[in-house]
């Protein structure tokens, strides 16, 4: 599971060393980073629900497969198109990696340890997440040929994790979970749902906190590399890595920290937190500021903290046992929207009128949102409502 997401954000860093190499324009940036989440999107809608037909172990060595492929060609890429190809095939592999481990991590566990499980899993995800770019951000800025070695230790250690996992034999409960039988077509097409009508409001104001974060965390990820060197006296890809290895680490710790939090507060903080976050960003062009870029990636990943956590748990709160794989799809599709459309929205007007402007506006919108919504979201009566 570590492998599987390490290698999705490990190009992280290295954004602006392919613009100085291959003369890329923002626009570009943002189109590979899109491409990378749109994978990401297919390997959720049409692949998510493999593990539970199949079984895990299966649908995790085609993904330990894919990410190798993936990996090799972002490693043999010598222009955008191909990257673009290998970056597509990492965010297939990611989705199936992080549904079959997940279900591989529920399949083994004791009865009764599903709590402890949820908690493995998220720590097990944040860490993958959080070492990809700091490892790339560490070899990008050191490493010899740093566009081919970043990819290097993904590799050896997808290798590794294929032949132990071809090798492992499971124990009777977890190869008899799945009901087995051949394929149909409903196994591969999208489940998507809506709440009824009495939840509309409540689950929009939901889907905003997805929304929004991945929408922020897809800044630091894809185009931060691109206007660092305004925001602090420090450079390269180290910088740009760490800083968003920070954001996810810290993101965990958050979650942990205010898991009994009332939930209406928690995504209302959670989306005045990136308000602030951003407000921090844009002041910090004209600042330079390195205290000001440390306080707005804290808050950024305080606010992406408490917004996964409160959304993830109003989904369960609204969601009916026949409509919650349907919801949480549908919950995770709008994140991951958030995520693309901005990022290539901010790549046609940096292409157009400048990085500073591109920032800007994005981080209004995600002001002007943060703020309305976080007032909403506190003031909904179904947030405030106990858990069914």
């Amino acid at each position: 599971m570590i492998v599987g997401v390490m290698g999705t954000a490990l190009i992280s860093p290295l954004y602006a060393l392919y613009k100085e190499a291959w003369q890329l324009q923002a626009s570009d940036i943002s189109l590979i980073y899109t491409i990378y989440m749109a994978g990401a999107l297919c390997g959720l809608l049409f692949l998510g629900r493999l593990p539970d037909r199949i079984g895990f172990k299966p649908v995790m060595q085609v993904g330990l497969v894919l990410i190798l492929l993936g990996t090799a060609i972002s490693l043999l890429a010598w222009n955008m198109a191909s990257l673009v190809i290998g970056r597509f095939i990492v965010g297939v592999a990611s989705s199936m990696m992080t549904t079959s481990a997940t279900n591989g991590l529920a399949a083994l566990s004791r009865p009764g340890h599903a709590q402890r499980v949820a908690m493995v899993t998220g720590f097990l995800m944040a860490l993958g997440f959080g070492l990809g770019p700091l490892v790339g951000g560490v070899l990008g800025q050191w490493a010899p040929w740093p566009l081919r070695s970043t990819y290097v230790p993904t590799l050896l250690l997808g290798a590794l994790g294929l032949v132990v996992l071809t090798r492992l034999q499971l124990p009777e409960r977890a190869r008899s979970q799945h009901p087995g039988g051949a394929l149909g077509t409903q196994d591969v097409l999208p489940k998507l749902t809506w709440p009824q009508r009495s939840d509309s409001s409540a689950f929009v104001l939901t889907c905003a906190l997805p929304f929004l974060a991945f929408g922020v965390f897809g800044l630091y990820a894809a185009m931060s590399p691109l206007f660092l060197d305004k925001l602090v006296p420090w450079h390269g890809p180290v910088v740009s890595g760490t800083s968003i290895a920070v954001i996810l680490f810290a993101s965990a710790g958050t979650q942990m920290l205010v898991g009994r939090m009332p939930m209406q507060w928690c995504g209302a903080i959670g989306l005045v937190g990136l308000a602030l976050s951003n407000a921090l960003l844009m002041i910090n062009l004209w600042a330079g500021s390195a205290v000001l870029f440390v306080l707005g990636v804290l808050f950024t990943a305080i606010g992406h903290g408490m917004c996964m956590l409160a959304g993830m748990s109003m989904v369960n709160r609204i969601a009916t046992p026949s409509s919650r794989s349907g919801l949480l799809s549908t919950y995770l599709v709008v994140g991951y929207v958030g995520c693309m459309l901005p990022m290539m929205a901010m790549g046609w007007i940096a292409d157009h009128w400048g990085m500073t402007v591109a920032v800007c506006t994005f981080c209004s919108l995600v002001i002007a949102l943060g703020l309305a919504c976080g007032v909403l979201f506190e003031r909904h009566p179904r947030m405030r409502a106990a858990a069914q």
